[in-house]
C-alpha cells in the first residue's frame, strides 16, 4: 500500500505541477479556450464512459445541473482564464497565483450561511499570503524590485482562483454524484461545452488553421489530456479514498514549486530572488491555512463532497 500511495502522490506532484508548462506550450499556437475545450471534452468523455462501464449509477438531471455549474466555474472560470493568461504570463507565475485558491476558499466559506469562520492561524495565513502575492506581482516602484508581469494576464490569474473557489464551495452542498471520478468526468464534459461557447463567441475559430499548430502545441495538448486530466485525476481520486487528507493536500504546496522549476528549465522563465522569496511566502501561507482548516475539521467534522482542485 505504501508503494502505491507514494507512486500516486509523486504522480500528482509531477503531473499537476507540469500541466502549467504544458498549457503554455499548447496555447502558443492553439487558442486558449479552444484548447481547453478539446482537452476536457476528450478526457471527460473517457472518464465518464469508464466510470459508467465500471458500474457507477447513471447521473440524475440534478447531478447534471450541479456538475454543469461546478464545471463551468472550475474549468471555464478557473482553467480557461489560466490558459488565456499564459499567453503573456510565465507558467511558473501562473501556478503560484493559482496556489492562492485556499485564500479565497477560507473567505468564501466564512461568508457562506453556516460556513466555518477562519481561525487566527487562518487569518494570519491570509495576511502573509496576500503579502507574498503583492511581492510577486506588485509594482517595482513599491516593492523595490524589477520584474513586472503583463497586467491583463495578472488580472486573469487573480480572477481564476476566485471562480475555482466559488465552484468548490458550491459543490459542497450541491447534488453531486457519489463517485468522485464520475463527477469529475461530468464536470469536464459540461465545462468543455462552456469553454467551446466562449471560444466561439471570442472568435477563436475565425481564421484558425490546424496546419498552423506547432508540434510542441500538439504535444502539450496530448499531455494535458492523457496525463494532466486522466492520470492526475485518477491518482487524486485514488488518494482521496486511500490516504489521509493532510497528505493528499500536500500537492498544493509542491505543484507551484515543480511548475516554477520546469518553466525555468524548459521555457527559459525567470527564477530570481523575488520569485523565490514570494514563492516561499505564498506556499508557507497555504500550508498554514490548510493546517488550520484541517484542525477545524477534526473539531467540527462535516460531511463534504470531495472536489478536485488540482490544475488545472
Amino acid at each position: 500500500m505504501k508503494t502505491k500511495l507514494w507512486i500516486a502522490l509523486l504522480a500528482l506532484y509531477i503531473v499537476w505541477g507540469s500541466t502549467y508548462l504544458a498549457i503554455r506550450f499548447a496555447v502558443e499556437t492553439i487558442p486558449p479556450f479552444m484548447h481547453a475545450s478539446l482537452r476536457f471534452l476528450i478526457s471527460g468523455a473517457i472518464l465518464y464512459a469508464w466510470r459508467r462501464m465500471a458500474g457507477d449509477p447513471a447521473p440524475t438531471p440534478g447531478n447534471w445541473k450541479s456538475t454543469a455549474i461546478v464545471g463551468t466555474a472550475l474549468l471555464l472560470g478557473g482553467n480557461g482564464l489560466v490558459a488565456w493568461a499564459e499567453q503573456t504570463v510565465p507558467s511558473g507565475i501562473a501556478a503560484l497565483m493559482i496556489s492562492t485558491s485556499p485564500f479565497w476558499l477560507v473567505l468564501f466559506e466564512s461568508l457562506r450561511s453556516g460556513g466555518s469562520k477562519p481561525t487566527w492561524q487562518g487569518l494570519l495565513g491570509l495576511v502573509i499570503g496576500f503579502g507574498g502575492v503583492f511581492l510577486l506581482i506588485g509594482p517595482a516602484e513599491i516593492t523595490g524590485v524589477e520584474g513586472n508581469f503583463d497586467t491583463f494576464g495578472v488580472i486573469l490569474l487573480l480572477l481564476a482562483p476566485l471562480f475555482w473557489s466559488m465552484g468548490s464551495i458550491y459543490a459542497r452542498g450541491a447534488d453531486m454524484p457519489k463517485s468522485t471520478l464520475l463527477s469529475t468526468g461530468m464536470q469536464m464534459l459540461t465545462g468543455a461545452v462552456a469553454l467551446f461557447l466562449v471560444s466561439a463567441v471570442k472568435g477563436e475559430f475565425s481564421g484558425f488553421n490546424v496546419g498552423d499548430v506547432s508540434a510542441r502545441s500538439w504535444w502539450g495538448l496530448i499531455y494535458l489530456i492523457t496525463f494532466g486530466s486522466l492520470v492526475g485525476f485518477v491518482a487524486y481520486g485514488w488518494l482521496l479514498h486511500n490516504a489521509p487528507v493532510s497528505l493528499t493536500s500536500t500537492y498544493a504546496y509542491v505543484n507551484p514549486v515543480v511548475a516554477v522549476i520546469l518553466g525555468w528549465l524548459f521555457a527559459n522563465e525567470d527564477l530570481n530572488a523575488r520569485i523565490a522569496i514570494a514563492s516561499a511566502i505564498i506556499i508557507g501561507s497555504v500550508i498554514l491555512i490548510n493546517s488550520a482548516r484541517q484542525r477545524q475539521v477534526k473539531v467540527n467534522p462535516k460531511p463534504l463532497q470531495a472536489v478536485s482542485d488540482g490544475d488545472d
